[in-house]
């Protein structure tokens, strides 16, 4: 089966994640602009993390197999800096039409404040003006609350909940966001947020119509395979095999899709894979020797 990750922050991994999920099925990821976990200081430094998503981290993930997307936004941790925000706000839409990203995102609340709020709704309003897709990132604290002032301030903004999809979901907000007509995509985490065998009850209960898993994968504790191994909980369960396959894959497909970047046929029938290639001069090699085939190997 393939698997999609609609929601992982590759920058954060190593080649060798890359090689364990292509071995376990992935197939195409989607990496949203996020915090690093030190506060940026200057707009150079947003300028060289928006081109390394759309630069190299795209060409480091076709050296290993794997189609890789992204979203482009400011953090809502960073949209605090208000000073720093209303340069990066300038910077956004340079890269916001750039190939292979599917949304604006992760964008949202973290603390609720009057600047999150600000930032928040200039993004809402780029999206709409660029008629993109958008990925929003709910608040850890006061999640219910956050979600659904959320989706408020999107249908206020005149947006298509069709057209969004709200991540971090729990037991206490997926029925209000499906009910609204929203995409509810979740975060499976090894011990926070929400685990695997809480989701396969989720998919059990609420079934797999607009529902998505994601992995959310980043520098602290997480798992690049929390979406397989959720497909493999789901079946050992005795969840759907059609319910698997969409929430797990065919949602995100949907979903994003709507984008006119993230096309099935860009994995389905991809280009051999040749790791003498060269990103700018550099490769994803260090003197090991390359695969060169359509075929995933380990390099010795």
């Amino acid at each position: 089966m393939m698997y999609i990750d609609p929601h992982i922050h590759m920058s954060s991994r190593t080649t060798d994640d890359y090689e364990r999920m292509r071995d376990a099925g992935i197939v195409a990821v989607i990496e949203p602009a996020f915090w690093f976990g030190q506060p940026r200081t200057n707009i150079g430094s947003f300028q060289d993390y928006l081109s390394s998503l759309v630069g190299w981290e795209r060409f480091r993930a076709s050296q290993f197999g794997i189609k890789h997307y992204c979203t482009i936004g400011l953090n809502s941790k960073e949209a605090n800096n208000e000073a720093l925000a209303e340069q990066v706000m300038e910077l956004l839409p340079l890269y916001a039409c750039k190939e292979g990203v599917v949304a604006i995102g992760e964008i949202g609340y973290d603390d609720m404040t009057p600047a999150e709020d600000k930032y928040f709704r200039q993004q809402l309003e780029l999206a709409r003006m660029l008629d993109m897709l958008v990925l929003i990132h709910t608040p850890h604290r006061n999640k219910k609350e956050g979600t659904n002032y959320s989706m408020d301030v999107c249908i206020e903004h005149g947006l298509d909940p069709t057209r969004v999809i709200v991540d971090h979901n729990n037991e206490e907000t997926v029925q209000s966001v499906l009910d609204r007509g929203f995409w509810a995509a979740f975060t499976i985490y090894p011990h926070t947020k929400m685990g695997n065998a809480r989701m396969v009850e989720i998919v059990r209960e609420y079934g797999c119509e607009r529902i998505i898993v994601d992995s959310s994968a980043d520098w602290g504790v997480s798992d690049p395979l929390a979406v397989p191994k959720t497909a493999a909980l789901m079946r050992e369960r005795g969840i759907p095999e059609s319910h698997i396959g969409a929430v797990c894959y065919e949602n995100a497909l949907k979903a994003y899709g709507q984008s006119g970047q993230f096309n099935e046929s860009d994995w389905v029938n991809p280009l051999p894979i040749d790791q003498r290639q060269l990103f700018q001069g550099n490769s994803v090699l260090r003197g090991q020797k390359p695969v060169v085939d359509r075929e995933l190997a380990l390099i010795e």
